[in-house]
């Protein structure tokens, strides 16, 4: 099987806290367009950003990256993916890595390291990322999702909440394990086609619907998650001004 993989890249227009979020400058060029740049530097076979909004098309076309305008009604932005991977034609063991539109600071390594992945294992069609938990803080930070494995780095489960629990009587001091205080989930994935089909055709699961996180419909159904462990720390995603401040300021913007 090719090593070749991938990537699309959903990005709404739409954004409650961020209005036009794709196509906001960071650095001299559209957000969605850097986070393309990215994905074209991981080695990917062919990047594609699908999108609900033509200004997004023409901002791509622009900058010589390729772009579809999607349907509007998807609820998801996997939902968006398998469109672009249907109106492709990619074949059913292809893989698609789904790469965030406001990920601009996303390392281009981790981006291949998940794609080559399902190739490597056989065994999973799902793979996404997990990093170290520093701070005790972020345990208990519901924004932040928080991922167990077993020894195969296979997920048991993804929360919001602080996972595995620390009862009072375990011995185990969080404050005293910094360092080694869990894994945070990094919504990185790599489908194979064919599981990306099967993932979009699955009613919501009342798991999903319980922690607002769409991979648990996955669990739900008894798909297995490839989730490899990465030292390195990866930068959040654009989701407030605030976060857009922070990604300007370190590209130098």
């Amino acid at each position: 099987m090719s090593k070749d993989f991938h990537v699309v890249i959903p990005a709404r227009y739409a954004s409650t806290r961020l209005p036009g979020k794709p196509l906001l400058d960071i650095a001299g060029l559209p957000m969605v367009v850097r986070v393309a740049e990215n994905a074209a530097a991981a080695g990917a076979r062919s990047v594609v950003v699908a999108t609900d909004d033509e200004r997004v098309v023409e901002a791509c076309s622009s900058a010589g990256v390729e772009a579809l305008l999607t349907r509007e009604d998807h609820s998801s932005g996997t939902d968006r993916v398998h469109e672009v991977a249907l109106r492709k034609g990619f074949s059913a063991d292809e893989v698609v890595v789904n790469v965030q539109g406001d990920e601009p600071l996303l390392p281009s390594q981790f981006i291949r390291l998940v794609g080559v992945e399902l190739h490597e294992d056989t065994a999973v069609n799902v793979c996404t990322l997990r990093e170290p938990i520093l701070d005790v803080a972020d345990l208990d930070d519901t924004n932040i999702v928080k991922v167990v494995t077993d020894r195969c780095d296979r997920a048991l489960y993804f929360s919001r909440a602080a996972i595995p629990l620390t009862r009072p009587d375990s011995g185990y001091d969080r404050l005293a394990q910094q360092g080694n205080l869990g894994w945070r989930h990094v919504g990185l994935y790599a489908f194979r086609v064919s599981q990306l089909a099967d993932f979009v055709a699955l009613e919501p699961s009342k798991l999903e619907a319980q922690e607002l996180l769409e991979q648990l419909r996955l669990l739900d159904n008894g798909v297995p998650i490839k989730v490899l462990p990465v030292a390195q720390a990866i930068p959040g995603g654009v989701d407030t001004p605030v976060d857009l401040q922070r990604v300007r300021s370190q590209l130098g913007a």
